[in-house]
Order: C-alpha cells, then sequence, then structure tokens
C-alpha cells in the first residue's frame, strides 16, 4: 500500500488477510465525558452487531473498552500498539481472536522500542489512519493531541466523524463531519466505504 511508505518495516501477529477489509478507525482522547462514555459503548457494540471492521490503538481508557466490546463479536479487529510487538507476551484475552484469525497486531515499530511513549504513541496514531478508509473520533480534548490529530487527518482529506454532541461543536468547525451511530452504520453495512486516503 501507497499509504504505508512511510513506515517500510511493519511487524504482524495474525492474520495480514484481515487489511483486505475495509477499516474503521477509532480514536477517543484519555479522559471522556460521562454521556459520551455511554455514546461510545453503544457505538462499540453497534459495530460489532454489524460486523464493522475496526483500527485503533485501544490504548485510552475507553479504546479498551471498545476493543473488549469488539472481541466479543466476529468482526475483523486491527490493533496498532505504540511499541514493537516482536517478542511480545500476549495477554490470554488476545490469543484465542489471534488463533481464530480475527485479531491482526500490527506495529511499524523497530525491536529497540518495546515500551509504549508518549512519542511512539503519536507516530501509532499517524499510522493507524493510514490503514483506515474513515475516521471516527469519539472525543478529541481541547487542544489535546487527538484534536490536533483530527486537525491533520482533516488537512489531509481524510474523512473524520463524530458524534452529534454540543462539546463537539469545536471538532465540527475545523472539518469533522457529526455522525449518529445508526447513521455510521448504514453507511458501512450498505455504502460500504471502500477507498483509503493517502495521508
Amino acid at each position: 500500500m501507497s499509504c504505508l511508505k512511510k513506515w517500510p518495516a511493519i511487524g504482524a501477529i495474525g492474520s495480514v488477510t484481515l487489511l483486505r477489509s475495509s477499516l474503521l478507525a477509532l480514536f477517543c482522547s484519555i479522559r471522556c465525558p460521562g454521556k459520551l462514555i455511554l455514546e461510545t459503548y453503544d457505538l462499540a457494540r453497534a459495530l460489532r452487531d454489524a460486523s464493522v471492521p475496526v483500527i485503533s490503538g485501544f490504548h485510552t481508557p475507553m479504546e479498551k473498552e471498545c476493543l473488549d466490546l469488539l472481541l466479543r463479536g466476529n468482526q475483523p479487529v486491527v490493533m496498532c500498539p505504540a511499541r514493537s510487538i516482536e517478542g511480545m507476551r500476549l495477554p490470554s484475552a488476545l490469543r484465542s481472536p489471534i488463533e481464530s484469525g480475527r485479531l491482526l497486531l500490527l506495529s511499524p515499530f523497530k525491536q529497540k522500542d518495546r515500551r509504549p511513549t508518549a512519542k511512539l504513541a503519536e507516530e501509532r496514531n499517524r499510522f493507524v489512519p493510514a490503514l483506515a478508509t474513515e475516521v471516527f473520533v469519539a472525543y478529541a480534548a481541547e487542544g489535546g493531541k487527538t484534536e490536533q490529530l483530527c486537525r491533520d487527518l482533516i488537512a489531509a482529506r481524510k474523512p473524520v466523524f463524530t458524534f452529534v454532541a454540543p462539546s463537539h461543536a469545536r471538532l465540527i468547525e475545523i472539518g469533522c463531519t457529526s455522525i449518529t451511530t445508526s447513521d455510521l452504520i448504514k453507511r458501512w453495512t450498505k455504502q460500504g466505504p471502500a477507498t483509503i486516503t493517502a495521508i
């Protein structure tokens, strides 16, 4: 994929055939407002039930909760840790979905990068959207790294969606598209996005 030319060496654990699917990238800031936590739970369940393939770092608390819900379904899930996965000891919760071909771990980092750092997380958050067709941001804290990521993705013409919520007025102003969970599911199950926008 030409969109991955920035990362010439990518490690993988699991079935790389999952990359043949169109992927929806999922992001959420570390701190998420209570109302949006409930909406994000509902979103994760809806994505799982509709078998929408999802890619994420699954690093922040809300993202981890989403991973737990998604792994209870049958759709492809791609997880991108902010560290090398060479020699990585897999948690028991990940082994079964990897063995069944539902979960793929990907990392563009070198063997020496064995511990997640803020710098690696920032690079990982560039890597994830490069593999995705579209991006959904459950919440981006004002002035935070997720908000800046949104700005950069929009500047690169990558489609970025977020919840319909008053707290997202700022994201709408910078170019994110607000969408309901039901409309997002319809978009992915009926229209089937299939084109990756290079960034």
